[in-house]
């Protein structure tokens, strides 16, 4: 393993974010500080608990799930993408590092970038509702693994893309309303049978219920098949990639 090669790759990536840092700080706690207004405040006015777990605590892992997802779509994406846009990428490719190494650079970064934006959006949870996390080391994992899973889908996204419209256009119209539909901010048991049964095909579903759980020992789905779905998600990902560099599809083209 190249490791030289793959810290070179994660430290261009990650100062390309430490440049903004200030926006890439507010942004997540304003858009948090939203939430807890319209749906912590207003809904929760209306909804006091569910399941026991106080409304404006229960939507905070779906609130975490939700800007982990994006963003690490949204990185990993734009990582591999800019250099394919302006040339760069087939310098990369010459290099004397594989496929892996350059995967383990850019979604190490874009996974990064995500984990980061996740625990600031969880400290800042913690200035709106109490909240008290019963399994900490399962909510990090989960947080880990989603994380790397979805710079790993963002990462495909960015090879397929042919321009920036295409780069937004899966994210904003598949995985967006996918997170808002999979239990972000409800407990898909308040929902009527045929809804539940039709819910369980959306797999954000599992990845929400199995965050949910570590937090308040909950979920809608069993916890073995949360880890199962991230997992599946996570292989099928690198697989796709590993077919992606192994033909040369949208890279050498």
């Amino acid at each position: 393993m190249n490791w030289p090669a793959v810290a070179s790759i994660y430290r261009f990536e990650m100062a390309r974010f430490f440049r903004t840092l200030m926006q890439s700080f507010l942004s997540p706690v304003i858009s948090t500080s939203l939430y807890f207004v319209v749906f912590g405040a207003a809904i929760g006015s209306r909804i006091d608990q569910v399941e026991g777990v106080s409304y404006g605590a229960f939507i905070v892992p779906g609130l975490i799930m939700l800007s982990v997802i994006t963003q690490a779509i949204s990185n990993g994406s734009f990582g591999i993408y800019f250099p394919k846009f302006i040339g760069t990428i087939y310098e990369l490719l010459s290099a004397p590092i594989n496929f892996l190494e350059i995967v383990i650079g850019y979604v190490g970064a874009a996974a990064t970038k995500a984990l980061f934006i996740g625990l600031v959006i969880l400290a800042t949870s913690f200035l709106f509702v109490d909240i008290t996390i019963q399994h900490p080391f399962a909510m990090l994992g989960f947080l880990i693994l989603t994380a790397i899973s979805f710079a790993l889908f963002g990462f495909i996204i960015g090879i397929w893309a042919k321009n920036f419209e295409q780069l937004q256009l899966v994210p904003l119209l598949i995985v967006t309303p996918l997170i808002f539909l999979g239990g972000s901010f409800y407990s898909i048991s308040m929902l009527p049978p045929v809804w539940q049964t039709i819910t369980l095909f959306n797999p954000v579903v599992y990845l929400i219920s199995g965050f949910r759980w570590s937090f308040f020992g909950m979920a809608d789905v069993p916890i073995g098949f949360s880890l199962l779905a991230i997992a599946g998600f996570c292989a099928l990902c690198l697989g796709v990639i590993w077919w992606i560099f192994k033909t040369g599809w949208r890279i050498r083209s």
